[in-house]
């Protein structure tokens, strides 16, 4: 098996990110808490370029990161790249959008995420990008999921991503798009 550290300290995205690697020739491994990478990306695809090159470089070994984030239509996008930041909380991330949002009927939105998968040497071998379009529902439903989950609604699914079954959200998400475009070049590297 070969070796591919992803550019996190949080076991819960490694083990998300086996969860489509399943089957594959590659062996996860979480960066060390110790080795601190900056995001100062404009995007979500510079973010986990940054990520996955500078993790490779300094370990010196094939690395993979992703960066995601919500973007709502009515709020000029926000809260983008900052999406994990825009509260300590999830709860409090949920209740500043909805604030922001008000009585807003214009409820657009899309989740995005951006995977990078760097060599050795730092170079990029792979990147790929997903988008889930939906709309925020004016109070949470569902018990799944984490962060924005509640109230993004997938009009096609007739659910927020709290309430799918982890199988389908796991197939329709931002992250799942960005993967099923990824998962075949990566079987050929």
């Amino acid at each position: 098996m070969k070796k591919l550290i992803v550019a996190t300290s949080n076991s819960g995205k490694l083990k998300e990110m086996q969860e489509y690697l399943t089957g594959l020739d590659w062996e996860l491994h979480l960066k060390p808490d110790n080795l601190i990478i900056e995001e100062t990306g404009t995007t979500f695809i510079e973010n986990a370029i940054i990520k996955a090159s500078q993790v490779a470089k300094a370990l010196r070994e094939w690395a993979i990161a992703d960066d995601s984030g919500l973007m709502v239509d009515a709020l000029n996008g926000a809260p983008g790249l900052y999406s994990a930041r825009y509260g300590t909380t999830d709860t409090e991330r949920i209740e500043r959008l909805l604030t922001q949002l008000g009585d807003n009927q214009k409820r657009q939105a899309q989740f995005v995420c951006a995977i990078a998968i760097a060599r050795p040497d730092g170079s990029i071998a792979l990147k790929s990008e997903g988008i889930c379009q939906g709309e925020i529902l004016a109070s949470p439903r569902g018990k799944g999921g984490f962060g924005y989950d509640p109230i993004f609604y997938v009009p096609q699914q007739q659910q927020t991503f709290a309430q799918m079954p982890p199988e389908v959200k796991q197939t329709i998400s931002h992250r799942g798009q960005a993967f099923a475009t990824l998962l075949p070049q990566l079987s050929r590297l």
